[in-house]
């Protein structure tokens, strides 16, 4: 039996009561209508950390379903229109980032590697970018080597949130990221929950 059917048999047979999350270490959205319909209420991204887990689980903390769904619609209303920075050297990566991330109603801009994303945010006004999404395997700049070049410019917003997207996910390499200047990271594949979870973290 698998988590899907479990939450349908658990519904069955106690009601409708909690909420479920499901923990997957993939994109959902091939499944997320199979889910809701069983009773799923979210999603959490695996590898699990302390941070991710916290995150989700605040929003189904002495709630039911239905303010689960009031949270989430609370989420939009924050992230909506924000202003956006993704460093991301694969096209197809960010052309699936993209659609994935449209939901949010973010404004989304694309930075094909860490120069140019330096770049990018320094050309910019102060404060016309809210947050960046930064991956770390990169060409010419690397992430962190990205991350630091920003922390140094001088600028009122060079403490800008730097969200780590990285497919490296054991503690070091999340303390690699840390020490480096950026505010927290994001498991690869990423997801839109996880996401959302993190820019409302930061951009409250």
């Amino acid at each position: 039996m698998n988590g899907v059917e479990a939450a349908r048999a658990i519904r069955l047979r106690c009601g409708e009561g909690s909420p479920a999350a499901l923990l997957m270490a993939c994109d959902w959205s091939g499944i997320a209508d199979e889910a809701r319909e069983a009773g799923i209420s979210g999603f959490i991204s695996k590898p699990l950390f302390q941070s991710t887990l916290f995150d989700a689980l605040s929003a189904f903390a002495g709630t039911g379903v239905e303010k689960a769904a009031d949270t989430e619609k609370a989420v939009d209303l924050v992230l909506r229109g924000k202003h956006i920075l993704l460093a991301e050297d694969n096209e197809l990566n960010w052309e699936v980032a993209s659609e994935m991330l449209s939901i949010l109603e973010v404004e989304l801009d694309w930075a094909e590697n860490g120069q140019a994303c330096v770049e990018k945010f320094e050309s910019s006004p102060a404060g016309y970018y809210d947050a960046i999404l930064m991956d770390v395997r990169m060409p010419v700049l690397d992430g962190y080597e990205a991350t630091a070049a920003i922390r140094r410019l001088e600028r009122e917003d060079a403490d800008i949130p730097i969200i780590a997207m990285t497919a490296d996910a054991f503690s070091e390499d999340i303390q690699k990221c840390l020490a480096c200047g950026m505010n927290d990271h994001l498991a690869k594949p990423i997801d839109v929950q996880a996401v959302t979870y993190k820019l409302k973290k930061y951009l409250k």
